[in-house]
């Protein structure tokens, strides 16, 4: 028994006539009954009463009449989702992300996915931008959202999603270093530096703009997420460098600074270079977001 068989079966006992069901099938009426006889030699027992008045469904042909309808409508389910599944409208989709993509760049893309996507299940999963990489190559996750520059990126393909620059954050109760423009790193050099943990990029990315300012930074603390480093600059331990975009989290005592040579920082969203439809929608429709710089909001 198949779907084909079911679906002449259905046909002819809705219609109860050998040629209105063979021309609703599109086909010709020998076939269609030779189809109908071999489907009841299969079960065993007729499903239709043939005399020269017409057509009459058997006990048995009732019986199974309903059953045989909801396995054509469950066989028209699995089309719709096998459909749905190629174009990426159905499935399974894994996001990694780092940590400070919390702050903005995660909410500002999955709401809008999630709105146009409804029957996509999405699992997040943090991770730093180097685990990310791998967990892509290795099938793991299907999308990233990782800090720029990665090293050893060339498994992936990486657009660049949002750019920012860092700016410094101190104790309130800090005097603010006079510059018309912003805060120059290096009149921060004599202070203690609170940076990310080496496993972020923003850690070689901080320390790289201090030498450049012609110092090397003093530090006291490190952090992984930028919620903390705040938290420790509330309570006086030390000056950091974040994202401008983490002004969002910027707790009473602490102040917000532009600095005088900005230092870009950027994102981007990654995967695999044979990415499927649902990674694929995913990328798109993040690329077509808006990425309004927050920098602007900073009081001077």
């Amino acid at each position: 028994m198949d779907l084909r068989q079911l679906r002449y079966f259905t046909v002819l006992a809705e219609t109860l006539n050998f040629h209105r069901a063979a021309e609703r099938l599109h086909m010709s009426q020998p076939p269609l009954t030779v189809a109908i006889r071999k489907l009841e030699e299969e079960l065993g027992t007729p499903l239709f009463e043939r005399d020269p008045r017409g057509v009459r469904l058997t006990a048995a042909g009732l019986a199974a009449l309903l059953p045989a309808r909801a396995a054509l409508a469950q066989a028209e389910l699995v089309r719709d989702a096998v459909r749905q599944g190629a174009a990426g409208l159905r499935g399974r989709l894994v996001i990694a992300f780092i940590g400070s993509a919390i702050a903005n760049l995660l909410p500002r893309l999955v709401s809008p996915f999630r709105e146009a996507f409804p029957n996509v299940e999405l699992v997040l999963e943090e991770m730093n931008s180097v685990e990310i990489v791998r967990a892509i190559v290795g099938r793991k996750v299907d999308v990233g959202l990782v800090r720029l520059p990665v090293m050893d990126a060339s498994p992936v393909v990486i657009d660049v999603i949002e750019r920012d620059q860092l700016i410094a954050a101190l104790p309130a109760r800090l005097d603010r270093p006079r510059q018309s423009v912003g805060v120059a790193l290096g009149d921060l050099a004599e202070l203690p530096f609170i940076i990310y943990s080496p496993v972020s990029v923003l850690h070689a990315t901080i320390r790289l703009a201090c030498q450049r300012a012609g110092f090397a930074p003093r530090v006291t603390q490190e952090a992984t997420q930028v919620q903390t480093i705040l938290s420790l600059v509330q309570a006086g331990l030390g000056v950091a460098l974040v994202p401008a975009r983490a002004i969002r989290f910027a707790p009473e005592g602490v102040r917000l600074l532009p600095l005088a040579d900005p230092i870009p920082i950027e994102m981007g969203i990654a995967r695999a270079r044979d990415a499927g439809p649902l990674a694929s929608n995913f990328v798109a429709a993040s690329l077509a977001t808006d990425d309004t710089h927050p920098l602007s909001s900073l009081g001077k």
